[in-house]
């Protein structure tokens, strides 16, 4: 596939007001205005440097926090379409009235606001720069410009010594309040502890002994009662890790979990164009801007593992599995049917696949392990 048949394009804002400390990504922080102009040019002249293309389907802004850069050069240089999903991801304090009126007028018609946690004591342990209630008010706000509007949330991270709610009561409390939010999609991920986060080094060199992480039975405890509420609030879950109302999933990621091909731009950014890979790539030709760029890399990959990581990532979302063609697959996925992992092939109108149950997903990266 050529670049100017790419339907979906993602663009990657490396740009933090400070580091989380549960995050291992790379980011700057403290950067000069002058510093992102410079990045948000060198965005446009890569988006000038892909050849003739048609609108695209999906257009996803992530980092970081894409709202520190003035995004109207980028909104001028696209044609995302009629039709496109344009998402924006926004910290609570990028929700302002002229910042949402900007992105609205731009085109960005989908928002993912990173809230993380419910809890005031985690969410200053985390660094986060802000309280539920301003995550709250930022939220209502995205919600009078943008219907179609959801957050992030963690959990897992270890709740701190002082200040911080017992797990049930935040529960059975906060999230209670968040079903008031008129949430069209949430994303829920269990806690990463990278080793290179300051979260990681803090339990490592034995500096936060106040802190305790939660057993992996408790914290899949939580994630099923985390569904089980998402689920009353009507977002069903369409991915391991995503849960939307029906209409509002997000096509840009169902897109790569469905193995589609993507245009990854910037700094931190990955691509997939036909058996090309790419990681902080800016276009044909485009040099990456700042005194210590991170250097684009590219990597043609096998037929075989091509056709492997198009197919694999589908388990993880609704659609399920076709193991058509891979008869090796067979006796794995077999087992773990038997085992109530996954739900064997059935027709009932939809395609034959191996579908994970609700113990499934709590075990699905040990499934796909087995399967390459």
């Amino acid at each position: 596939m050529g670049l100017e048949e790419v339907k979906n394009l993602y663009v990657h804002f490396p740009f933090c007001r400070g580091k989380c400390t549960y995050c291992a990504l790379h980011s700057r922080a403290g950067t000069s205005p002058a510093a992102r102009a410079e990045y948000v040019q060198r965005l446009v002249k890569a988006l000038g440097s892909l050849p003739a293309h048609g609108p695209f389907s999906t257009v996803y802004f992530g980092g970081g926090t894409p709202a520190l850069c003035d995004l109207r050069p980028l909104f001028d240089a696209l044609e995302p379409g009629p039709q496109c999903e344009f998402t924006v991801e926004l910290h609570p304090l990028d929700a302002t009235p002229d910042a949402l009126k900007s992105l609205k007028a731009g085109g960005v018609n989908r928002i993912s606001m990173g809230v993380q946690a419910l809890d005031d004591a985690t969410l200053a342990d985390m660094r986060r720069g802000c309280t539920v209630a301003e995550a709250e008010r930022a939220f209502r706000l995205v919600k009078t410009c943008f219907d179609n509007a959801g957050i992030d949330l963690i959990t897992g991270y270890p709740p701190p010594k002082a200040g911080g709610r017992s797990w049930d009561d935040g529960f059975s409390r906060l999230w209670a309040r968040l079903g008031t939010w008129g949430l069209r999609h949430c994303s829920v991920y269990s806690l990463i502890l990278e080793d290179d986060s300051l979260l990681g080094r803090r339990l490592r060199n034995g500096t936060a002994k106040e802190y305790g992480l939660p057993a992996d039975d408790e914290v899949m405890d939580r994630l099923a009662a985390i569904s089980r509420f998402l689920k009353s609030l009507g977002l069903e879950r369409y991915e391991i890790s995503n849960y939307a109302a029906p209409g509002f999933e997000c096509r840009h990621n169902l897109a790569t979990w469905r193995g589609e091909d993507y245009i990854g731009l910037g700094e931190g950014a990955h691509g997939r164009i036909g058996r090309l890979r790419t990681r902080n790539w800016w276009g044909p030709g485009v040099e990456p801007p700042g005194a210590h760029p991170l250097p684009p890399e590219c990597e043609e990959v096998s037929p075989e593992q091509d056709e492997l990581e198009r197919r694999i990532f589908s388990l993880r979302t609704r659609d399920g599995l076709d193991a058509s063609g891979r008869p090796e697959w067979e006796p794995i996925l077999g087992r773990f049917a038997a085992e109530g992992l996954l739900t064997p092939p059935r027709l009932n109108g939809r395609r034959p696949a191996y579908r994970l149950t609700e113990r499934g997903a709590e075990v699905c990266d040990s499934i796909l392990a087995e399967l390459v």
